[in-house]
């Protein structure tokens, strides 16, 4: 029994349009140009084309494809391709229910063209290409959110916030110290995504079912036509072993996106929770809503959304690796268009809803700062600077300030407002039995400096640090890293087109009609 995909993952399927299926008009113009199609999506009926295309040409020059042969079988070929891009044409998806469209158009003869080729290694070659197309809209959209990402970070730089461990108040830290660590996390996906699309980025056309064929193809020039990199080397491997990775491989850039996205939309999340959040969505429009009974809510519709939407990539991409499992070589369960493509489709919806979060939100720097100041996230600092400072060992101070958050605690005392006297109480407490003074070496000036967040923030040395020089040092090469990703994705891009344009412009010299 095949691996049935659970409710979430059968909804976005559903979602998906149908393929059009109906009746193509019965004569079509056999001279124009095949590009007549160039409007149509590159789905499999595209990609069916255009091989078909490049195999003409191909064998033809090479002397497989008897010559005289040439223009009945070009002139076959178009008019299926332009049957197909009128209105309600067909547009089969599968070599068997596309090839009788050919011999209907040109004869038995035109099957010629199917000299060392099979389904297995066509359909391994339209799904590279077509999930190689989905990698390029998907890094697009990572592209945009990334950008958005990453011009909040440089307008936050100097905003000092709470960060949170364990779902409790930590440290303190720039808000664009913070964001620029999530666009680290979208930068590592980018790269994930390269890395995918390299190794899809190969032809299996050539390699028949699994051993090759006695017909000497130029498999090179077949890869070249179709925009593609190089060929999958082993005939095996091309269809029976790397194209079940693909959309594994896929599944897990998709995955890694939904993950980040996730954990940066929970931790805005958890701001709702509060009675006056430092952080959330400006209120209105899709970004949230009154609650139906309780007049005071106001619902983050675009997070809950945004979460869903991240949950569906996940529950897509999982799928895939599941139905690749425990299952011969070769077999088709993970490798369908369809599902492969609302996997990637869901995790672009995912990261367009988080750049809507990105310009949704609504920070306040002076209740962040108020928060920062009720709590003892900067009790470390303490600890550090008696240890920097006046070489106090670590866990000694550590114990010296706990023990000040401890009374302070007890007393309901902010830092701002810590008695010093009671400071120097404590510490002589703390060193009792040590060779230290007794004596707090801080005078009260320093002491209470250093339970300044907005001072520690600025006073980290750290490579990586949220320190105004480190920021901006990370967001110049943020966006650096951005713009090479960007060039990466129009430069694919462009190579493909130019490859068919290539086919599309030697196709027509072949057929006559340039």
């Amino acid at each position: 029994m095949r691996f049935q995909l659970a409710p979430l993952v059968a909804a976005a399927l559903i979602a998906l349009p149908a393929l059009a299926q109906t009746q193509a008009p019965a004569t079509a113009p056999a001279a124009a140009a095949p590009r007549a199609a160039a409007a149509a999506p590159r789905d499999e009926f595209f990609w069916l084309g255009e091989i078909n295309k490049a195999t003409a040409v191909i064998n033809t020059d090479e002397g497989l494809l008897d010559r005289a042969m040439t223009p009945r079988i070009t002139a076959g070929i178009t008019q299926v391709l332009q049957a197909g891009a009128q209105p309600g044409g067909k547009r089969p998806s599968t070599v068997i229910s596309f090839e009788p469209l050919l011999i209907e158009a040109a004869g038995q003869e035109v099957t010629l063209l199917h000299a060392g080729r099979s389904s297995q290694d066509m359909h391994a070659t339209y799904r590279a290409a077509m999930l190689r197309e989905d990698l390029l809209r998907l890094s697009e959209q990572l592209n945009r959110s990334t950008g958005t990402l990453l011009k909040l970070a440089e307008r936050h730089a100097a905003t000092i916030v709470p960060n949170y461990t364990n779902g409790v108040a930590a440290q303190p830290n720039s808000l664009g110290h913070y964001l620029l660590g999530h666009a680290a996390g979208f930068e590592r996906d980018a790269q994930r995504l390269r890395e995918a699309y390299a190794r899809i980025d190969r032809s299996a056309m050539g390699t028949t079912v699994l051993n090759g064929s006695s017909w000497p193809l130029n498999r090179e020039r077949m890869a070249a036509y179709l925009g593609f990199a190089g060929v999958v080397d082993n005939a095996y491997d091309a269809s029976q072993i790397s194209s079940m990775e693909h959309p594994v491989e896929v599944g897990a850039v998709v995955s890694s996106l939904a993950l980040h996205t996730g954990h940066f939309v929970e931790d805005i999340m958890t701001q709702y929770a509060q009675s006056r959040p430092w952080m959330l969505l400006a209120e209105g429009g899709a970004n949230t809503y009154v609650s139906s009974a309780m007049p005071q809510k106001r619902n983050p519709g675009l997070l809950n959304s945004t979460r869903r939407d991240a949950s569906t990539a996940l529950s897509l991409a999982m799928g895939v690796a599941i139905q690749a499992h425990n299952i011969t070589p070769g077999m088709s369960d993970p490798k369908e268009v369809k599902p492969n493509r609302a996997m990637v489709d869901a995790g672009i919806t995912a990261l367009r809803n988080l750049e809507r979060v990105f310009n949704g939100l609504v920070v306040s720097p002076e209740r962040a700062l108020e928060e920062l100041n009720s709590d003892w996230t900067a009790s470390q600092e303490l600890a550090d600077v008696l240890m920097r400072k006046y070489k106090l060992p670590f866990r000694v101070g550590h114990h010296f300030a706990s023990e000040v958050v401890d009374y302070a605690k007890e007393k309901n005392i902010k830092p701002l407002d810590f008695p010093y006297a009671q400071a120097r109480r404590i510490y002589a407490e703390a060193v009792k039995g040590t060779e230290h003074s007794a004596t707090l070496p801080m005078s009260e000036a320093e002491f209470r400096a250093t339970l300044d967040p907005v001072a520690i923030v600025k006073n980290r040395a750290t490579r990586g640090g949220p320190q105004p020089a480190e920021v901006a040092r990370m967001l110049q090469e943020a966006r650096q890293k951005l713009a090479a990703q960007e060039s990466w994705t129009r430069e694919r891009r462009a190579h493909i087109d130019a490859s068919l344009a290539k086919l599309d412009a030697d196709f027509a010299r072949l057929a006559g009609t340039r």
